[in-house]
């Protein structure tokens, strides 16, 4: 594979929609690896942007925290460097909500939102919502990128990004910063490849540092990627279908309330554990009963599952015939 963005090495060429097997047939096991760990490679760090998130109250010294994102041209260069531009494929729907009163300034405005479903083929499909709001007059195209790198992040492609806290740094007075922060090694290329990852409590210690809101807002991000990482697990219906019934989106990433957060990923974890006994039981009754147990729940997949207590029917079908 060419390395433009930062691509892993190691394949003799991209997967196309016909080395995938097309729209219907997935990728071995271990060829799911192995695009799943190029996807999840940092990008070059030359296409990083930094993006100014806060500023200090010294308007004699202005400084700013800024946190590293990557323009979307660079997940699209990476999709088609890994698949060629017909091994993947994405479509948005945008819709708007009523005017409210906003809380920072009072001001009565609407959001936009854009849904991006991005399909790899062989490897599957995501959904993630992109949100601005439509004063902006940048609404639709911030929410279209926004939800298209949210849909990536399911894949692993620029995750990375989402484990950086945030560097303080001189701003200019026009607020931008006035120097590029060096990346730490596990956010490169080569860190990565070399095994370097993240360190989670790290980035949980510089948080419990700064002040109170900041802490919320690191528990309520800590949430979302708890969330975002059961979307492959747990398969596009019960992923949507926990979400729409508990937080009332498609995304958690429009759900502020850290005790509704929770609800959901203890449901989405509920639903992890009801799959892995599912497992166990069709490996001794085989998948005929899985079937069975599908036409009892008027189902004809159980990708159409999308509740704990469809869920926990099937199950208990599917163990009764172990136990006959």
């Amino acid at each position: 594979m060419r390395r433009t963005n930062g691509h892993a090495k190691g394949a003799a060429e991209p997967l196309t929609a016909h080395t995938a097997g097309g729209g219907n047939n997935r990728l071995t096991e271990e060829q799911i690896r192995k695009v799943v760990a190029a996807l999840e490679v940092p990008f070059d760090p030359k296409t990083i942007e930094w993006r100014v998130t806060r500023t200090s109250r010294d308007e004699t010294k202005p400084r700013g925290q800024i946190i590293p994102y990557a323009d979307q041209r660079a997940y699209t260069d990476r999709l088609n460097a890994l698949f060629t531009p017909a091994g993947w494929t994405r479509s948005y729907a945008v819709h708007t909500s009523a005017n409210f009163e906003r809380g920072s300034d009072h001001k009565t405005v609407a959001k936009v939102f854009v849904t991006c479903h991005l399909t790899i083929f062989g490897l599957g499909s995501h959904s993630a919502t992109g949100e601005e709001w439509t004063d902006d007059e940048n609404a639709g195209t911030s929410a279209e990128a926004q939800a298209f790198k949210r849909a990536c992040s399911c894949f692993g492609l620029g995750r990375y990004l989402y484990y950086f806290t945030g560097v303080w740094v001189d701003l200019d007075e026009r607020k931008r910063p006035t120097c590029r922060p060096t990346l730490t090694g596990w956010a490169t290329p080569e860190g990565w490849r070399n095994g370097l990852r993240p360190d989670h409590q790290e980035a949980a210690d510089h948080h419990e540092m700064d002040d109170e809101a900041d802490s919320e807002a690191y528990r309520l991000n800590r949430l979302v990627r708890e969330i975002e990482a059961l979307a492959q697990p747990l398969g596009r219906g019960l992923y949507r279908g926990l979400l729409k019934r508990l937080g009332h989106t498609w995304s958690p990433r429009q759900v502020r309330d850290e005790k509704l957060l929770q609800k959901v990923l203890s449901h989405m974890q509920g639903a992890q554990r009801g799959l892995r006994r599912l497992r166990v039981a069709l490996e001794e009754s085989g998948p005929e009963s899985l079937e069975r147990a599908l036409r009892a729940v008027n189902l004809r997949s159980l990708d159409e599952a999308n509740s704990l207590e469809t869920l926990h029917k099937i199950v208990l079908h599917v163990e009764s015939e172990t136990k006959a």
